[in-house]
């Protein structure tokens, strides 16, 4: 326990020191001059893409068919197995809810105060 403690503690101040710096650089990003601008230049335009070649088929716009596929094979039927039955669960005995008087005792008889 005590290791993990380490750990989190660690972790702690190495996230709380790493956003000193974030904070520091963002107040130095905010501090500095204007940036100057570059000129802009123009992209010379992209080449046509060419035309392929269309497969020659015996009507336009039919597709050759598609090949059969065989038959998968069945599998043999699996023999079900039969569970003897469970045997029956004992009685729970139940728990008493009330709760037996407890006898008080009788105070101890008083001395009599006969001379």
């Amino acid at each position: 326990m005590g290791y993990f403690n380490c750990i989190a503690l660690a972790c702690l101040m190495a996230l709380s020191f790493s956003s000193i710096d974030v904070g520091l650089a963002a107040r130095h990003l905010q501090q500095m001059s204007p940036m100057p601008t570059l000129p802009t230049t123009t992209l010379p335009p992209l080449p046509s893409i060419p035309n392929l070649p269309q497969p020659t088929m015996p009507r336009p716009g039919a597709l050759p068919p598609l090949p059969t596929m065989p038959a998968l094979p069945t599998f043999p039927a699996i023999p079900t197995a039969t569970l003897p039955p469970l045997p029956s669960m004992p009685s729970i005995p139940t728990i008493p809810t009330a709760i037996p008087s407890i006898p008080f005792l009788s105070s101890p008889p008083s001395p009599s105060s006969t001379p």
